[in-house]
């Protein structure tokens, strides 16, 4: 039985840990050639191993993706080894969280350059291919902080509200040249990320806990989740799925919704 994204060429930003390094993984079992972007140099490459020694096939490639050069030469390296990209999950970013007044001015721009326009840095260099071959899924990794608003969090919520911007006009744009662009809200998630915040509490149990019963299963999302949908997304199986959103948040976002 083949995979589900079996021969095709995938670029996972951000892959070195959580999210991404669970799409990166399951890409690979899937069938998929992954390249794997990430930063840091000791994650990616351990992301990129742990997938080879697992029988999968994936490179690591040091990528900053806010630097247009850097996401230049990740896109030749790939389509110098592979000759062509097929997917590409813009995964990678950081949660940037004031409260707005007190924000630093650097704190702005560093939000909105990671959160955003490092996701249409990475489309806009795999566009041309995928046009060229009138084949192509992108995957923007955005939030449910892209349409609901949590007080002190600014400004990621700009950011992420404007990448399903990104997502939706992408996705109009080149949908009738083989093109789908969609995304995913994920909500709270056990990444590595959130673990380090409940470790800033003097009771990180009882944190994780609490973040637990926010949720009608009383547990949060697992990584792995967030990686199946965006299996399903960048295969062949969605083909009438475009410029939309799958929201994985064990339906807290509706228990709360107005």
């Amino acid at each position: 039985m083949t995979g589900r994204l079996q021969g095709r060429i995938a670029i996972v930003t951000g892959a070195g840990q959580g999210i991404g390094a669970a799409t990166a993984t399951a890409f690979a079992t899937q069938g998929a050639r992954v390249v794997i972007a990430e930063k840091n140099t000791m994650t990616g490459a351990a992301v990129a191993r742990a997938i080879a020694q697992a029988g999968g096939e994936a490179v690591f490639c040091e990528t900053d993706v806010t630097d247009k050069q850097s996401v230049t030469d990740l896109v030749a390296r790939t389509l110098g080894s592979f000759g062509s990209v097929d997917i590409l999950v813009n995964n990678a970013g950081a949660n940037v969280f004031h409260e707005p007044l007190e924000m630093p001015d650097s704190e702005w721009e560093r939000c909105l350059k990671l959160d955003l326009e490092a996701a249409w840095i990475c489309a806009r260099a795999v566009l041309p291919s995928m046009l060229e071959r009138e084949y192509g899924s992108i995957v923007n990794i955005a939030s449910c902080h892209a349409f609901r608003i949590i007080p002190h969090t600014f400004p990621y919520p700009v950011a992420k509200h404007a990448l399903l911007g990104l997502t939706r006009a992408l996705g109009i744009e080149y949908a009738a040249r083989g093109i789908r662009v969609n995304a995913i809200a994920p909500g709270y998630i056990e990444t590595p990320i959130a673990e380090a915040y409940w470790n800033t509490f003097a009771d990180p149990a009882a944190e994780k806990r609490r973040a637990y019963d926010l949720h009608p299963p009383k547990r949060i999302g697992r990584p792995e989740e967030v990686a199946m949908t965006a299996v399903f997304l960048a295969s062949d199986e969605a083909p009438f799925i475009n410029a939309e959103t799958i929201t994985i948040d064990g339906g807290r976002s509706v228990l709360y919704h107005d």
